[in-house]
């Protein structure tokens, strides 16, 4: 099994979708043609 990170993040939007910005921290291990299993567990809304 490979390494197990669990982030939380508010969305982001960038024009007209919405992204998850990956933490410096880990962007070493997310190299192109690496396979990275994501999961999405929606905890709420911000209100802005």
């Amino acid at each position: 099994m490979g390494k197990l990170y669990t982030i939380t993040k508010r969305i982001a939007k960038h024009g007209n979708q919405s992204i998850i910005v990956i933490p410096k921290v880990i962007e070493k291990y997310l190299k192109p043609g690496v396979v990275a299993e994501v999961r999405i567990t929606v905890l709420g809304e911000v209100e802005e």
